[in-house]
């Protein structure tokens, strides 16, 4: 008798969807022989069948899910169609989110910590396509998990030519059409050969851009649908976009793919997933955000100029060249850690030391927080009391702050949830620092109704970080 298969239910977008493969993968090294099914928008599966890992797609309202018994049912979508369809279908084993008798919940360790990151992701260092398989790693064995292959980025071809993707989901995640244009024509006089990409909605922006950069022809925004776009990306020498789903098709195609990565997004979440990609951004305190604070205009924005980005472009396409990085930005290149999930490291570190290879004290607490949350919830063997060393060498007063911080929110914490249940966004309440905690410890506890178990795991939680970093 064949096995049930495993459905995984992901609505979102085209950049979404693809950030789903990586999951696709690790079931099927989990269970080999066990089909997989995936239900989402045909308009955005059926252009990237040719990148997609094999499975069987499905539209969301075919009546063959109603059909089946399925083994899991892992929901990564917060469409509230979605939770009701995972609620819906019989399954063994459900995962995201679940609506089931007009209450819907998340289940899932590590679902729950990916929805408490909704603004709170300050000193988040799991990537979202991680993130949507970290619940089966327990089930994984680490080895394989490092031994998994995910496609390269393919090195320049010596063609020059090079795409602007000149459009994202967010204006402040964009540059606008001046910069695409002076943009090319910087490219143009190092003897590159750029054109605009974009769909329908890019048009007019990539023929303002077109125009003046001088070379209207190049303006191919609207010009392909996805399988079209597919297969163009996979021409250039190298992809230089915002944060948008084609920047992860381009990649996940094999494209050297340039992230410029302003305005509220976090690379360490979106950059694009498969190792040897860059990603520039701003090295500002703020960088990350989830939300801008400081004006409709994002000032990170200002870091990104033509001349400087066209410089750096025409370094990279040189074979053997190491780039100058422009002031005020980091340029970083997409890997995999000793445990075999995503990582962003300097592109060119520098051998020597000194304070621009010393870390900083922000990116040693966002590695302790990722370290602490994988010994807590379940993942690949942490390491933790080497992460909790070097954020102590970068600043001195890393841990110990870390400690006298939890030492008063701890003892709020219990005596608030004493008294009942706690009025609005308390996490916030919690100093910086302990805000990726606060916030999963609200959400969990709000999960499951402030029960008398939910209560006790959230102080259990708090009592292991105290035991982490006693003296």
């Amino acid at each position: 008798m064949a096995e049930a298969p495993n459905l995984i239910i992901q609505l979102q977008r085209m950049g979404d969807l693809v950030l789903s493969f990586p999951l696709f993968a690790w079931l099927r090294r989990l269970e080999p022989d066990r089909p997989l099914w995936v239900a989402a928008e045909p308009s955005f599966y059926e252009a990237l069948l040719p990148l997609a890992p094999p499975v069987v797609f499905a539209p969301p309202g075919a009546a063959s899910l109603r059909r089946t018994r399925f083994h899991r049912v892992i929901n990564l979508s917060h469409r509230p169609e979605a939770a009701r369809l995972a609620g819906e279908l019989r399954a063994e084993f459900r995962a995201g989110g679940v609506e089931r008798d007009g209450v819907e919940r998340i289940v899932g360790a590590w679902h729950l910590y990916r929805a408490s990151l909704v603004q709170n992701n300050r000193h988040n260092r799991f990537h979202w396509a991680d993130l949507n398989g970290l619940d089966l790693f327990a089930e994984l064995d680490p080895d394989g998990l490092r031994r998994c292959l995910w496609p390269e980025a393919r090195p320049p071809r010596g063609t020059g030519r090079v795409g602007l993707f000149v459009g994202a989901s967010e204006k402040a995640k964009r540059p606008d059409p001046a910069f695409w244009g002076e943009l090319a024509a910087g490219l143009m006089r190092r003897g590159l050969h750029p054109v605009f990409l974009g769909g329908p909605a890019e048009q007019a922006p990539g023929a303002q851009a077109a125009r003046l950069a001088r070379i209207p022809h190049a303006n191919l925004c609207g010009r392909f649908n996805l399988a079209g776009l597919v297969r163009f990306l996979s021409e250039l020498d190298l992809l230089v976009t915002p944060d948008t789903g084609p920047m992860h098709v381009g990649a996940w195609g094999g494209t050297l793919t340039l992230n410029l990565s302003m305005g509220p997004v976090n690379a360490w979440e979106t950059a694009p997933f498969p190792p040897g990609h860059l990603v520039l951004r701003p090295t500002a305190s703020c960088v990350g955000c989830w939300t801008c604070v400081r004006g409709p205009e994002p000032p990170c924005r200002e870091r990104f100029t033509p001349g400087r980005v066209a410089a750096l472009i025409h370094s990279l396409l040189k074979p053997g060249h190491t780039p100058p990085t422009p002031p005020g930005l980091g340029l970083l290149r997409t890997g995999r850690s000793g445990q075999g999930l995503f990582d962003l490291a300097p592109a060119f570190p520098r051998p020597a030391s000194g304070p621009e290879t010393e870390a900083r004290p922000r990116d040693s607490l966002g590695e302790f927080w990722r370290q602490w949350f994988l010994r807590r919830l379940g993942g690949p063997a942490d390491t933790l009391p080497e992460a909790l060393a070097r954020l102590d060498e970068s600043h001195p007063l890393g841990g110990a702050s870390l400690r006298n911080a939890l030492t008063l929110w701890q003892t709020r914490l219990a005596a608030e949830l004493r008294r009942g249940v706690p009025a609005g966004d308390w996490w916030r309440q919690a100093p910086p620092l302990l805000r990726p905690l606060s916030g999963y410890l609200q959400l969990s506890l709000e999960n499951d109704d402030y029960s008398r178990q939910a209560r006790l795991a959230a102080l259990e939680h708090t009592e292991a970080l105290r035991a982490a970093v006693k003296n």
